[in-house]
């Protein structure tokens, strides 16, 4: 695809649309220039006894019509963008044209938010109003992956627990929904020693939550897990600063059991959490911020 940056390929573009046009004005003067037959205009084609296809000339108006749109079409490309790299004469791009709109919208919308500004979180879970705004921002914007009760899937987290990967402060969340995150668990079956390791280590970490393990494979498994403590810590309650997570709670994002351990530890695992700095205004990621706080803490009704 990088060929089509080229910039022969905006000469190729642009001729093929000009003698694309001058292609239809050529057709129009050949259709133009053929005579009606004196004795029998037909074309030979004759439907249901008697409907004859004639070889008549294009009505004139039809023709008329026919090279204003070709020079209109000209004068378009002209004007606006579409002739290759031509910016065309006013200089218009959709990009500006969208950031526009969003700069009005987000102008109209600043009084609205205005009350909200600078107001902490615990003061804006109390507020009804900002609220509501929250929570049609959490639907529009964060539903599609964590669900529109919050309560996430396998691979999206639960948003009304309290289980941070990253620490659950309304100052952290805000920087979480404007920055987005990219969490990354590489594969660690050649760190640990591989075979029969990878799941005394997977046991190990079923051990660390309580969760039905195998004690002998855990025991085992103790050992190898310094490869992972650098990250998970040597208790394996995590660490917020890397996103990584808490291995003592029972909470489990990616899947639960021994299985689902292993192939973890064999093949990593990336997460990405979309940055919405240029979708929202400041004002939306604070209201949001607090709505998704307010999720974890009870402060939000219905949750």
């Amino acid at each position: 695809m990088s060929d089509f940056l080229n910039g022969g390929w905006s000469i190729y573009i642009g001729a093929v649309t000009l003698l694309g046009l001058a292609a239809c004005l050529a057709l129009l003067v050949i259709a133009s220039r053929r005579k009606v037959m004196a004795c029998d205009n037909s074309t030979g084609h004759v439907w249901d006894g008697d409907l004859t296809e004639l070889n008549n000339p294009l009505p004139r108006w039809w023709m008329v019509l026919f090279v204003v749109t070709v020079f209109g079409g000209a004068a378009y490309l002209a004007v606006y963008p579409g002739l290759g790299s031509h910016p065309g004469q006013f200089g218009w791009t959709s990009r500006e044209a969208y950031a526009a709109e969003v700069a009005t919208a987000h102008h109209a919308m600043d009084a609205q938010y205005a009350p909200f500004v600078g107001q902490p979180a615990d003061v804006l879970v109390k507020d009804p109003v900002a609220m509501g705004i929250g929570q049609r921002l959490f639907l529009n914007n964060c539903a599609a992956c964590h669900g529109s009760d919050a309560r996430g899937s396998k691979g999206f987290p639960d948003l009304t627990d309290a289980d941070w990967l990253y620490g659950g402060t309304p100052e952290v969340i805000e920087t979480t929904i404007r920055r987005g995150r990219n969490g990354t668990m590489p594969p660690m079956a050649a760190a640990i020693g591989g075979g029969a390791d990878v799941a005394n280590v997977a046991n190990y970490v079923l051990s660390l939550s309580g969760s039905p393990h195998d004690w002998v494979k855990a025991m085992h498994g103790k050992e190898k897990f310094s490869a992972c403590a650098a990250c998970h810590g040597v208790g394996g309650k995590g660490n917020p600063a890397l996103g990584a997570p808490n291995l003592t709670d029972k909470v489990w994002l990616h899947g639960w059991g021994e299985q689902a351990i292993v192939q973890m530890v064999n093949h990593g695992k990336t997460s990405v959490m979309p940055a919405h700095e240029g979708r929202l205004t400041d004002a939306q990621i604070h209201v949001l911020s607090a709505y998704v706080w307010g999720l974890s803490n009870g402060a939000v009704p219905g949750h």
